[in-house]
């Protein structure tokens, strides 16, 4: 890797290579739009005389416990991976990597699924609204996730090693544990606060 591809991060002499550093600014841009729904939520919330609504069944809790109980885990699995590559440990990066996409595909399966369970539509309200926009935007990450996780991996089977693939593995560690973060904020705000 180049030292163009470097940065001396505010002098402290630790170098970021620069897909890191454009993982952490583009996680930062999507942490925003996330924010931007959150607030909506919480401004129309704070203004409704109920929430849910009176003529909605919310939404049950047991099956996004068990998917926020397989993204969080996925997340520490994907952390076990960046150490093992670290660690120089090629071949148990990519298990561990190949069993995070297995778990945030996992994960889209049982999100659709409980989709279908659901008693309320899109159109049936604001928080309908609410609730398919912003799970129905985090699985369209989740996905992407994978897609990245999945890329990532078919770059490990190149022969190359070295700081390349353990960077290219950090900043999808990065998206990943951003997916995880705004996942189990949704789950708060739509399953456990009431």
């Amino acid at each position: 890797m180049s030292t163009a591809e470097l940065t001396d991060v505010e002098g402290t002499g630790r170098e970021v290579s620069s897909s890191v550093m454009g993982m952490v600014l583009f996680v930062a841009g999507e942490a925003m739009f996330f924010a931007a729904f959150f607030a909506a939520y919480f401004s129309i919330r704070a203004h409704a005389p109920a929430w849910p609504p009176k003529y909605l069944t919310p939404p049950e809790i047991a099956i996004p416990s068990v998917l926020t109980a397989i993204l969080v885990a996925s997340s520490v699995v994907i952390q076990f991976s960046v150490r093992a590559i670290r660690k120089g440990r090629v071949r148990r990066a990519q298990q561990l990597l190949a069993l995070t996409a297995l778990m945030g595909v996992c994960f889209l399966a049982l999100q659709a699924y409980d989709y279908s369970r659901l008693t309320f539509g899109i159109k049936d309200g604001i928080y309908p609204s609410l609730f398919y926009v912003m799970t129905g935007l985090h699985m369209a990450h989740v996905a992407g996730g994978v897609a990245l996780l999945f890329v990532v991996g078919a770059q490990s089977l190149n022969t190359q090693t070295g700081w390349a693939r353990h960077q290219t593995l950090q900043s999808a560690a990065i998206y990943w544990d951003f997916v995880d973060v705004v996942w189990v904020l949704l789950f708060l705000v739509f399953y456990v606060v009431k």
